[in-house]
């Protein structure tokens, strides 16, 4: 297997060390290697070191009119503190043709962690203007909107991409958060077992379709769905707690370590 094939390999894998060292090598012979720039700045990226890969990825820029090492460069200005820049480099590569729906999703990344959410949530619309066929896009809009608690216009985009991807667990996973926030139990209860049937081992979701069924009135199989949640790992406990706690059907414990020990209790 070639170097970079072994670089792009290491980066799937999320190996993101041996990527980089792999990308590096790749470079020493060949510094215009643009695929593998774009390795080594991802796997920089990756481990927030992103300021070591502006300069390569400046020089890239400028050599190869490349919409996506654009990106990558708006993504390393932003991981390195410099935000303005990185804002600035990512509003020019949404204005290219043909659009790069990465960059539009870099951006609006980067509106939203300042806290403008509202520009954040223009720019996707204008993203999806472009590209209207956009699963991506319209993931990270209905996000964008739970983010704004316009929990309808995120419930509709969701509903809408979960026809359009019927696949892609995560569509589900936060269609059935709104759900479950707007009182719809029964409908949050089957996107979560969706979910679960794409993604069994999710905990979180798991923990949610929990809540549901104890919403519901089935607090046997809601409180099986919450030991298997917390079964995952002590990190569950304070999302099962809440949701034994917060159902109208479910238990009230003074101590955290009476949940833990009810919860972890194997039952008949």
């Amino acid at each position: 297997m070639q170097v970079l094939e072994r670089a792009a390999l290491a980066l799937r894998m999320r190996q993101f060390g041996e990527a980089e060292q792999l990308a590096a090598e790749v470079l020493r012979a060949s510094r215009t290697d643009t695929a593998a720039t774009s390795i080594l700045a991802r796997s920089l990226i990756a481990q927030n070191r992103g300021g070591e890969a502006i300069a390569w990825l400046q020089k890239a820029a400028r050599r190869s009119n490349d919409a996506s090492i654009e990106t990558l460069l708006g993504a390393a200005l932003g991981s390195a503190g410099r935000r303005t820049e990185a804002i600035e480099q990512l509003r020019r590569t949404t204005a290219r043709q043909p659009p790069f729906s990465p960059a539009f999703q870099e951006l609006a990344g980067q509106l939203a962690n300042s806290g403008r959410l509202k520009e954040a949530i223009a720019v996707v619309e204008s993203g999806l203007a472009f590209i209207p066929e956009s699963i991506d896009l319209r993931v990270d809009l209905a996000r964008l909107y739970l983010d704004n608690n316009e929990r309808v216009k995120a419930g509709a985009i969701w509903v809408n991409a979960r026809e359009m991807a019927p696949g892609r667990v995560e569509i589900f996973i936060v269609l059935a958060r709104v759900l479950l926030l707007d009182g719809e139990y029964e409908s949050a209860a089957n996107a979560c077992r969706h979910a679960l049937g794409l993604h069994p081992h999710d905990a979180m979701t798991r923990a949610d379709l929990a809540a549901c069924l104890l919403e519901m009135g089935d607090r046997d199989a809601g409180e099986a769905n919450l030991r298997s949640a917390l079964r995952s790992g002590p990190q569950l406990l304070g999302r099962t707690t809440y949701a034994l706690a917060a159902s109208s059907h479910g238990r009230f414990f003074f101590r955290p370590s009476a949940v833990a020990k009810f919860l972890r209790a194997e039952r008949p």
